[in-house]
């Protein structure tokens, strides 16, 4: 039997992208954020265009929704396919790395755990699912914002993520602590330096003591709809120098990878 055919996931996910998008984006802009080179992206473009799905600007050259979409233009995850998928792996991170683990999504305003996982080790914790998390203090925030179709664009001190938050300027990043990213130039180039990575970390920026590591969780068409992520204390996920261990790191890494090979299984 057939599989599924590549060139025509791709392109939902540009619909989707720019179905959730403030305004027109570039041709830059839509390969970085599905992660595709740029001729690629353009020629999924210009086929879009040339059925109606996809309109252009004829002054700045942007590509936005087109007539022929009708009413399309609402971005909504299936959260609960997601959960469904991601059960398993995220199980197993939380077992492999010994700290708890969360997925999380982009909202209006920060970002919202839909699944936690508990830290194996039978101590008395708090079920997180239902949180909203700032956005530019966590991992799993920047995670959503680094790969948002406009990564410069960042958001309120709540840090809204994706999902069609609004553009415009946004009050000052509130500091949860001395280690929280204030400073706007500062923030946008550690979001650029999370696309470049491939996954986002933070030390003690939220909560004092409190470290964390995420990563994208992709559908099939390479769209960002998630990130996944583990937090636990600086002394088990950081050396003495308090940097990340790279252990950790591609634990998370490997585990939002897998969720994504099964998202893009036909159930």
């Amino acid at each position: 039997m057939p599989g599924p055919i590549q060139s025509i996931e791709r392109a939902a996910a540009v619909l989707r992208l720019l179905a959730r998008a403030p305004g027109p984006l570039a041709v830059g802009e839509i390969a970085g954020a599905l992660d595709l080179a740029k001729p690629t992206a353009h020629g999924i473009l210009r086929t879009l265009l040339g059925v109606g799905f996809v309109d252009q600007d004829a002054t700045t050259g942007r590509y936005l929704l087109g007539p022929a979409l009708g009413e399309l233009g609402t971005d909504r995850l299936d959260v609960n396919e997601l959960r469904s998928r991601a059960i398993h792996r995220a199980d197993a991170l939380a077992a492999r790395t010994g700290e708890s683990v969360r997925i999380a999504v982009g909202r209006e305003v920060g970002v919202t755990v839909i699944h936690h996982v508990f830290r194996p080790d039978n101590s008395a914790q708090a079920l997180a699912v239902g949180e909203v998390l700032p956005a530019h203090a966590t991992a799993l925030g920047k995670v959503l914002l680094a790969y948002d179709a406009v990564p410069a664009r960042t958001r309120s001190a709540a840090g809204a993520a994706g999902s069609g938050a609004p553009s415009g300027a946004a009050p000052e990043l509130t500091a949860f602590t001395r280690r929280t990213i204030v400073d706007r130039d500062e923030f946008a180039r550690a979001v650029t330096e999370v696309r470049r990575a491939g996954w986002a970390g933070e030390v003690g920026e939220f909560r004092g003591g409190e470290a964390g590591v995420a990563a994208p969780i992709r559908d099939r068409g390479g769209l960002v709809v998630a990130a996944l992520g583990i937090t636990g204390p600086v002394d088990r996920l950081c050396d003495n120098r308090l940097q990340l261990r790279a252990t950790a790191i591609e634990h998370v890494r490997a585990a939002a990878r897998a969720v994504h090979r099964d998202l893009s299984v036909s159930p």
